[in-house]
């Protein structure tokens, strides 16, 4: 039987919910959503969705560079925005940070946010042991 290794990552906000930033399981590492909390701070960074979106995926890079993984593991993702009129503009954002290939992704519009952010993102990430 496998084992499952739940991690949080030093360099981002200390929180005090009931989740892991990360959990990893054969070959595969499945990353909490993450919005746009600047770890220094712990709120929301100032800003529109370019933003938010720029800080989220900084959180997102924390947790990879803690796994030794880059945006180049990544296997899936899903983007939750708070309005889907913001959909052009995150893509025109999302796209910079995977030059070598798209992950498999599904992005959906919900009602609300932690904080009232305007995008989180989850990731799934290829792991190889």
């Amino acid at each position: 039987m496998g084992t499952i290794d739940f991690q949080n990552t030093a360099t981002l906000a200390a929180h005090k919910l009931p989740l892991s930033h990360s959990a990893s399981a054969g070959q595969y590492t499945y990353l909490s959503g993450q919005f746009a909390v600047v770890p220094e701070t712990g709120k929301l960074i100032n800003g529109g969705l370019a933003e938010q979106a720029r800080q989220t995926f900084a959180n997102i890079e924390a947790t990879l560079t803690s796994l030794g993984r880059t945006f180049a593991d990544v296997i899936k993702t899903t983007v939750y925005l708070r309005d889907m009129s913001d959909f052009a503009e995150m893509n025109s954002i999302y796209e910079t940070y995977f030059p070598n290939g798209f992950p498999a992704r599904t992005t959906v519009a919900v009602l609300g946010l932690p904080m009232d952010a305007r995008i989180e993102i989850e990731i799934v990430v290829f792991t190889p042991r």
